[in-house]
């Protein structure tokens, strides 16, 4: 399956089943999940892998593990189809260890699914949808050259922000 390039410090795999534990934590962390309803159970971050591991079959990509070059678990990054304001919408979604923010690792990650979106992908658009009290996550969209452009009355929460740039 293809993945986005390498970065510097980065690299790109599909979630296996193997992945439980770390995408479990990940998930559960209430740091990382803190503009989610709720933290993920055990049960919830299996169905994640599974949910990627359908969105690879079905479209070629979805979220990817990240890792540093020594293979060392970072969090989750990718593209997805959402539901934003009755249209589907490329999303790039983004997770780090909560013990790894502010060190650039979303940007990072973030950048390079772009990248690959540009380079691979038929979409013309790719959004970003954040809680609006998110504003670390917004910034994280910002720097890979998006622009807030809605409010999207969807999902689990009940307004989205919703970020955008043209591919």
């Amino acid at each position: 399956m293809p993945t986005p390039q390498p970065t510097d410090r980065l690299q790109f795999r599909g979630m296996t089943d193997a992945d439980l534990d770390n995408m479990a934590a990940l998930l559960a962390d209430p740091e990382v999940m803190r503009f989610y309803p709720a933290p993920k159970s055990r049960e919830e971050a299996a169905s994640w892998i599974h949910w990627n591991r359908k969105n690879y079959a079905e479209h070629g990509y979805g979220l990817w593990i990240v890792e540093t070059h020594d293979g060392e678990f970072i969090g989750d990054c990718g593209l997805t189809w959402q539901q934003v304001n009755g249209a589907q919408k490329l999303e790039v979604g983004y997770h780090v260890r909560s013990d790894l923010h502010g060190q650039g690792y979303a940007t990072e990650a973030a950048a390079a699914c772009r990248d690959y979106a540009r380079k691979d992908l038929v979409a013309q658009e790719l959004i970003a949808i954040v809680h609006p009290d998110n504003r670390a996550s917004e910034r994280v969209a910002e720097k890979i050259g998006m622009r807030r452009i809605a409010d999207d009355r969807g999902g689990n929460i009940p307004v989205r922000t919703v970020l955008s740039m043209q591919l």
